[in-house]
C-alpha cells in the first residue's frame, strides 16, 4: 500500500510539474549576439528573390528577412544584421566554426545533413523541387528528352546527387558539366557548353530573371525530379538560439494565417481574439519561455511583414520572379504551410 501511495505522489508531482512553465536561460548564443549587437547571417552570393545586395550593399530577399525578423525580434531592430555571403562549399563550414549564427540560404534539408553535420534544421520557409532549364529554341518539352545531353550543374549540393540519381533511374545517360561557383554554371548553360542547367526551380527562376538577356528565350520544364524543403540551420548545443530561430519564424507564418499585418500589427494588438492577444504578447508573455521579452512576434511582423507578405514581396506573383504560392500557401489555402501554435 505504501509503495503504491508513493507512486501515485509521485505521478501527481510530474503531473504538476508538466502544467508549470519556466523562463528560458538565454543561451551562448543570444548572449553573444546581445554582447555584439548583431545576429551574423550567412547567405547566399547573390540568388535574386532569396539573398541578394544590391549596388548599396543593401540586401534583401526572403532568406535575408527572415535574419531580419530574428534581429527584430531579439535586438529591437531588423538592421542589426552582418550578411557573411557563402557559396555551397562554404555555407555548413561556417555555421559549424561559429563565424555566423545562422545559415539563411536557400539549403535543403535532408537525412545526411540533418545526422552528420551537427546541425538542426529548424522550419521549412521554402518547399521546393529540382527542375530544369533548357534553350526555348532546343523544343525540349520533358526532362525524359535529356537523353545523353549535358546539364550544367553546380557541385557539392543535393542538385548534383539528384540529377545523377535521375538519369540513373531513367536511363538517361545524362552527361553532367560540373562546375564548383554557381556563377560559372550558369555562365557556362547560357553561353551553350550545356543543354539545360539545373537546380531548385526558385533557382531557376530567379537565374532566368537576372541572369538571361531575354528570359523568354528560357523554359523551365515542368517535372520537378526532387524534394527540396529550403530554411535556415543553426548549430546544434544551442537549444534556446534553435527555439528563438524556429519560433520566430513560426510566428511569422502563423501571424499570416490570423491575418496579423505588417500594416496593422499595432491595431491588431487590441484584438479580442485570445491567439492574436498571444502571438503579440498582450494576454501572455511568451517571450519569457524564449529568454525574450513579451513584443518579440510583434517586433519581428512589423519588420519584415508576415510569411505571406514577404513570399509576395521576395518571390511571389507579383515580383520579378512571378513564382505562384502553390505548396507554399497556408494549409487552409492548399498549400502545405502549417505552422505550428503559439500557445
Amino acid at each position: 500500500m505504501f509503495h503504491r501511495v508513493q507512486k501515485l505522489a509521485v505521478a501527481a508531482f510530474v503531473a504538476a510539474g508538466a502544467a508549470v512553465s519556466f523562463p528560458a536561460y538565454a543561451g551562448k548564443t543570444l548572449d553573444a549576439i546581445k554582447s555584439r549587437g548583431q545576429v551574423v547571417c550567412g547567405v547566399n552570393t547573390g540568388l535574386a528573390g532569396f539573398s541578394q545586395a544590391d549596388s548599396n550593399g543593401k540586401w534583401s530577399g526572403l532568406d535575408v528577412d527572415m535574419c531580419r525578423a530574428i534581429a527584430a525580434a531579439v535586438l529591437s531592430d531588423p538592421e542589426k544584421v552582418k550578411y557573411v555571403p557563402l557559396n555551397a562549399q562554404q555555407r555548413f563550414t561556417a555555421l559549424q566554426s561559429g563565424e555566423v549564427d545562422l545559415l539563411s540560404r536557400n539549403t535543403t534539408f535532408t537525412l545526411t545533413r540533418d545526422a552528420s553535420l551537427g546541425l538542426h534544421m529548424t522550419v521549412v520557409t521554402y518547399f521546393d523541387g529540382q527542375g530544369f532549364m533548357v534553350p526555348t529554341k532546343s523544343k525540349i518539352k520533358s526532362a525524359k528528352q535529356l537523353k545523353n545531353q549535358t546539364v550544367c550543374v553546380q557541385s557539392g549540393t543535393t542538385t548534383e546527387k539528384n540529377l545523377t540519381d535521375y538519369s540513373k533511374a531513367n536511363g538517361l545517360a545524362i552527361k553532367p558539366v560540373v562546375f564548383e561557383k554557381v556563377e560559372a554554371a550558369t555562365g557556362a548553360y547560357f553561353a551553350g557548353r550545356c543543354i539545360a542547367y539545373t537546380t531548385d526551380a526558385s533557382g531557376l527562376a530567379s537565374v532566368r530573371n537576372k541572369e538571361a538577356k531575354n528570359p523568354a528565350e528560357h523554359v523551365i520544364l515542368p517535372e520537378l525530379i526532387s524534394k527540396e524543403p529550403l530554411g535556415p540551420m543553426v548549430r546544434r548545443g544551442d537549444d534556446e538560439w534553435f527555439g528563438i530561430v524556429k519560433w520566430v519564424i513560426t510566428g511569422l507564418q502563423e501571424a499570416e494565417e490570423y491575418g496579423v499585418t505588417q500594416g496593422n500589427v499595432d491595431q491588431m494588438a487590441s484584438s479580442t481574439d485570445p491567439v492574436i492577444q498571444r502571438m503579440l504578447g498582450t494576454n501572455e508573455d511568451t517571450g519569457k519561455l524564449l529568454g525574450l521579452d513579451k513584443a518579440w512576434l510583434a517586433r519581428a511582423i512589423k519588420a519584415t511583414g508576415n510569411y505571406g507578405e514577404i513570399f509576395e514581396r521576395n518571390v511571389g506573383p507579383k515580383s520579378a520572379l512571378g513564382i505562384p504560392r502553390g505548396l507554399n500557401n497556408l494549409w487552409n489555402k492548399g498549400g502545405v504551410v502549417y505552422p505550428m501554435p503559439i500557445r
